[in-house]
C-alpha cells in the first residue's frame, strides 16, 4: 500500500472513491435519492477544483496495482479561527477496504502533515449515525457538540469532535 499526495490526474479516480463510498457509508442515513444523484463526473469536476488549491493537503491510498482505494483531506475551514487548530475534512475508502488499516496509515500521513504545517489540534464533523466515528474516538478524539445540517432539506445531525494533541493521535498510530 503506498499512501502519496494527490495530483490532479488522480480526480477521476478519487471521484470515484467519493462516490461509491458515499453510497455505501451513507445508504440508510442520507436519503436514497440524494445519493443515487452523486455523479462521477460532477465530483471529477469538484477534485479538479480541489486538486488545485494549495490550502487542501490531499493523499491518496495507492495498491501495488495503482488502483486508488482512498483518500483523506485535511485543511483549515474557513470557519475554524481558532490559533493552532485545523480540520480533517474527509477521508474515504472504498467499502472491500475499510478495516483492513487503510484508513490508520492516511490518518497518519494527515496527521503528520498537519503537525509538520505547525498545528497541534484537528477537528472533523462526522454524521452521527455514521459508524466512522468509532474510528475517530478510538484515535482519540473527544466529542464536542452535536449540529444539524440539511440533505435535500431532510435534518440529518453532524457530530464535532477534536483531537487536543497530535503528538499522542501519531504516537498511537
Amino acid at each position: 500500500m503506498i499512501i502519496r499526495t494527490a495530483t490532479l490526474e488522480d480526480a477521476a479516480n478519487i471521484a470515484k472513491v467519493h462516490v461509491d463510498s458515499w453510497r455505501t457509508t451513507y445508504k440508510g442515513i442520507i436519503q436514497q435519492s440524494f445519493l443515487d444523484k452523486l455523479s462521477y463526473e460532477k465530483r471529477t469536476t469538484l477534485w479538479e477544483n480541489n486538486l488545485t488549491n494549495p490550502a487542501r493537503n490531499v493523499y491518496v491510498a495507492q495498491t501495488g496495482d495503482n488502483e486508488i482505494i482512498g483518500f483523506v483531506v485535511g485543511e483549515k475551514r474557513d470557519t475554524n479561527t481558532e490559533q493552532g487548530a485545523t480540520d480533517l475534512s474527509a477521508i474515504y475508502l472504498f467499502e472491500e477496504w475499510q478495516g483492513k488499516g487503510v484508513g490508520k496509515l492516511l490518518l497518519k500521513q494527515v496527521m503528520q502533515s498537519f503537525k509538520e504545517q505547525g498545528y497541534y489540534k484537528v477537528y472533523v464533523d462526522v454524521l452521527a449515525d455514521n459508524k466512522s466515528r468509532e474510528f475517530y474516538k478510538y484515535y482519540g478524539a473527544q466529542y464536542v457538540e452535536t449540529f444539524t445540517i440539511k440533505f435535500d432539506g431532510v435534518p440529518i445531525d453532524e457530530e464535532v469532535y477534536v483531537w487536543n494533541n497530535i503528538d499522542a493521535v501519531l504516537e498511537k498510530l
